[in-house]
């Protein structure tokens, strides 16, 4: 086993723990901005792998794959953002025609 064998099998070691920790922090909240970076994370982590893969099998077909999916995921994690920001700002609309009252 080569050296370039055993930091790949760490490093793949190493995304699965993230994205088994991000998991738990989906999973777990407890707010929707705590979702919303844990979802961001797997997707970080995801994409680690697939250049992790693409270096293991030496096919950079694996590099598309994680462009495209960072491009997604950078898309989703600003719509999430913006949703999370819409959802604030409408509780404390509300919360203030309450204390108003």
């Amino acid at each position: 086993m080569t050296l370039m064998d055993t930091v790949l099998t760490l490093g793949f070691a190493l995304v699965f723990i993230g994205v088994g920790l991000a998991l738990i922090r989906l999973a777990v909240g407890p707010t929707l901005p705590d979702r919303v970076v844990a979802l961001d994370q797997m997707t970080v982590s995801i994409v680690a792998f697939c250049g992790l893969a693409a270096i293991r099998s030496e096919d950079a077909a694996f590099l598309d794959v994680a462009l495209v999916l960072a491009l997604v995921g950078f898309l989703a994690t600003a719509a999430l953002a913006r949703f999370a920001e819409r959802v604030v700002v409408r509780r404390e609309a509300e919360e203030e025609q309450e204390d108003s009252q």
